[in-house]
């Protein structure tokens, strides 16, 4: 632990926002349109409708915010998914969560024609949820009860089988396929800000929930017999921890698409800084999955320009090695 006192991870938790703010400045600042920090200052100062303060402000600060809440969103679900499965390798996409919103709302813009933003963020939920429970169900199964190893397999199985319907459905529709593919990659490119508004009243429900519940994630990680013991409604929080999830994971996807690795690489890097209190992991590692995605969307804009890497792709790179090490290190969750 890097921090070890709270005056330390204060000023720890100051910097990591610092940084964050940081980056969603130079998110606005820098890609394919030249542009500078005197011409962002005098965009939202006095816009005077040029392409550049028209790129600033329509294109680059949506997408800015949309990646911090993205990148918050899915990092602070990846830990809540980390302590109740006690599983390092728990995240919201190697868990088939992302891949059953994806799934459910692939089916609703393509065969219901929904434009809705809020019907489609409520399609994502659906996924999810599905999802989440079929992988719990398939881990619970058999005599051995809930283990990692089997969690990971579970949800291994549900992300295929969702990805393969969705591949299988576009398959058979060419339209379908143009309209989505790009957003089935994970991408924050050419997302409004409306559809961030839309789903931002549930993500500060998410953050909420998981920081109202931190408390009580510390007594759950000392084991579920002692947290009994101690008096912990084990059921009632877990029921909540997966609404948290949910509301995180699916509203995460329907703003940017399943964006991966995220949810597994934050949460550890966020304890070898702060230890393993959720009421500092939690913050800790919004701020950090909120920086990670932006960077990797700055990344992005550059590895093959004019053209865009999808967010996604980026995310993936960065993070498949560090999966790697994880997947190699064990099951030993912290």
């Amino acid at each position: 632990m890097l921090l070890k006192t709270n005056r330390w991870k204060i000023i720890g938790l100051i910097f990591a926002s610092l940084l964050l703010l940081l980056l969603m400045c130079g998110s606005i600042i820098y890609g394919y349109t030249d542009t500078t920090w005197k011409m962002a200052w005098d965009a939202f100062q006095f816009n005077n409708g040029s392409n550049e303060h028209l790129v600033i402000t329509t294109v680059r600060l949506p997408r800015a915010l949309i990646a911090a809440a993205v990148g918050f969103s899915v990092a602070i679900a990846g830990v809540l998914m980390q302590t109740l499965t006690k599983n390092p390798l728990a995240s919201p996409d190697i868990f088939g969560v992302n891949a059953g919103a994806g799934f459910a709302v692939v089916i609703g813009i393509t065969m219901f024609s929904m434009g809705n933003l809020q019907a489609i963020t409520w399609v994502a939920f659906l996924g999810a949820s599905i999802a989440a429970i079929g992988v719990y169900a398939l881990g619970t199964a058999g005599r051995e009860g809930l283990t990692p190893i089997k969690l990971t397999l579970a949800g291994a199985a549900m992300a295929a089988m969702f990805s393969s319907f969705t591949q299988g459905f576009l398959v058979t529709d060419e339209a379908a396929l143009e309209q989505v593919l790009f957003w089935l990659a994970g991408s924050v490119q050419g997302r409004k800000l409306e559809i961030l508004l839309s789903v931002l009243p549930y993500l500060i429900v998410g953050w909420l929930g998981a920081m109202v519940i931190s408390p009580k994630m510390n007594v759950l990680s000392m084991g579920e017999d002692v947290a009994k013991g101690l008096g912990l409604r084990t059921g009632l929080l877990k029921v909540c921890i997966a609404i948290v999830v949910i509301l995180l994971a699916g509203g995460s996807v329907a703003i940017a698409g399943p964006i991966g690795f995220i949810g597994i690489v934050i949460p550890h890097v966020a304890r070898a800084i702060v230890g393993i209190d959720h009421r500092w992991l939690i913050p800790f590692s919004g701020l950090l999955g909120g920086c990670l995605l932006l960077i990797a969307d700055i990344l992005a804009r550059y590895i093959i320009m004019p053209q865009e890497v999808p967010v996604g792709v980026m995310t993936a790179i960065i993070g498949t090695p560090f999966f790697i090490y994880i997947a190699r290190k064990g099951f030993n969750a912290k």
